[in-house]
């Protein structure tokens, strides 16, 4: 009860004062004593240090079922990147549009967000923060400050392997900060510890339909309109890097 008090009170100073950010659902990452082989698949040492965590909040969608769709994932780091073990079971995985650059939002897919420097803040068509679309086939989208989408292949690496109707997603993060430029030579940032990074990882679920049926993120959102993160990274928890 206690603990739930406390994160009610965070969110009611974070509505209260929303052109600043207030940490939430802070996550302590563990750096990797080697980097993990981006090969779709846990075996590496990191991710048997790491603890497993839920993406279990609805953003957009009807409730769904178990059946339909359970998430959970993992986090490391080092010098290079952000590291991310996903394990999403989805009873049907579903990519209607060739084109990586048409509605990718309504397609499957994994979407990680990213604020290199936790500072919050709207950037739907700014690089302040990234939502990165990771589609099926592995294209990364996001919406650049021309309000175009573009593909930042670049930016992740990431390697899905499916049994059954379980995928596991492994991807490699590298991050760039607000001074990141489209067509520019940018170089990604070096990760060090006690650094924090503003994150949320959701997935968007469509078994079928013209638009996505689901949204399903890691954080929670407060107020009615939870389909946030795309322009609002005041809604992203905070990772703190330690060793």
């Amino acid at each position: 009860m206690k603990k739930l008090l406390v994160i009610f009170l965070s969110f009611m100073v974070w509505s209260c004062s929303s052109d600043k950010k207030v940490d939430h659902q802070i996550i302590d990452v563990k750096k990797a004593s080697k980097s993990p082989n981006i090969d779709g698949k846990d075996m590496d040492d990191c991710w048997n240090k790491a603890e497993w965590l839920a993406m279990d909040q609805n953003w957009l969608g009807n409730a769904y079922t178990y059946k339909d769709f359970s998430g959970r994932y993992k986090l490391s780091w080092d010098e290079s990147a952000l590291y991310i073990l996903a394990e999403i079971t989805d009873d049907v995985l579903y990519d209607q549009y060739g084109d990586p650059l048409k509605l990718w939002w309504d397609d499957d897919c994994v979407e990680v967000f990213i604020d290199e420097d936790n500072s919050g803040g709207p950037h739907q068509f700014s690089h302040n923060a990234f939502a990165y679309h990771i589609a099926l086939d592995g294209n990364v989208v996001d919406l650049a400050p021309d309000e175009l989408p573009r593909l930042y292949n670049d930016h992740i690496t990431s390697v899905r392997t499916t049994n059954g109707q379980t995928s596991t997603w492994e991807i490699a993060v590298k991050i760039y900060d607000d001074s990141y430029v489209d067509g520019e030579e940018n170089s990604p940032k070096n990760l060090e510890i006690n650094k924090k990074v503003g994150f949320a990882i959701a997935y968007c679920d469509n078994d079928g339909s013209k638009e996505r049926e689901n949204f399903i993120g890691s954080v929670f959102v407060p107020g009615e309109d939870k389909n946030q993160g795309y322009k609002d990274a005041n809604i992203f928890g905070t990772l703190v890097l330690l060793e």
